[in-house]
């Protein structure tokens, strides 16, 4: 079988991010198909002609012959994506081994996938701007998302005993927050609200090559999606103080 993951804007899809991340990190191939955003959503009825719900990711397995008798697969959520990966390659640490380990990286996986609504409203993702969040900023809704993943973060460091969240292997969960990552280096004063373990994961995560070869990629994107581009610094507190992206 082979795997086509199709994704969208680097500077503003964390939802692509996370299983572009794990399959290049575990070295698990697949075909990039690169759709563009093309208006103010993140389902665009374009998308319908291969993702059922006209949104991203969505991974298509593929037969290895024409001829097969299997059917093409289609997962359509980022953590079913990553389910999926689980099962059909117990060699790779999608997960980690570690039974402890593994269960609260799960546990952390759906946390992020259901959780942090205000972070994702206040602080969405645009890895090429830089816009810095004064007091007013960090609404108490806000406030608590930010604790929670410094919570969460320096648990799994200080209980499995990092570099990673949950131990010393990149896992999935590693992947789903790593746009939380990028959005510690798009807004300004974010990271002084971490505390010294999870800046620390923050530093490490942000040397990891193939999160760089994203960042640059991102950068070098010239669609603008423009209510996105408002959301993200206009609003009490806030305040753009550079702009990265290619013009």
């Amino acid at each position: 079988m082979s795997y086509h993951l199709y994704i969208t804007a680097r500077n503003y899809s964390s939802w692509s991010l996370r299983p572009w991340l794990l399959m290049r990190q575990l070295g698990i191939p697949f075909v990039e198909e690169f759709a563009p955003l093309i208006n103010g959503s993140y389902r665009q009825p374009h998308w319908k002609e291969f993702s059922p719900l006209a949104h991203m990711p969505v991974l298509h397995v593929l037969p290895d012959t024409a001829s097969s008798e299997e059917e093409k697969l289609i997962l359509w959520e980022s953590i079913a994506i990553v389910e999926f990966l689980a099962e059909e390659h117990p060699d790779k640490t999608v997960y980690p081994t570690n039974k402890v380990a593994r269960a609260w990286a799960r546990s952390a996986v759906a946390e992020m996938h259901a959780s942090f609504t205000t972070m994702r409203q206040e602080m969405g993702m645009n890895v090429g701007v830089r816009v810095e969040l004064g007091p007013a900023a960090f609404n108490e809704a806000l406030v608590k998302d930010l604790a929670r993943i410094d919570e969460l973060w320096s648990e799994g460091l200080r209980r499995f005993g990092g570099p990673f969240l949950a131990g010393k292997e990149f896992t999935a969960v590693d992947a789903f927050y790593a746009p939380v990552v990028l959005r510690f280096q798009t807004y300004l004063g974010a990271l002084d609200r971490l505390g010294e373990e999870a800046k620390g994961y923050v530093a490490r995560m942000m040397e990891l090559e193939l999160l760089k070869e994203w960042v640059d990629a991102a950068l070098k994107e010239t669609g603008r999606e423009v209510v996105h581009d408002a959301e993200t610094w206009e609003g009490e507190g806030k305040r753009l103080v550079a702009d990265l992206r290619a013009t």
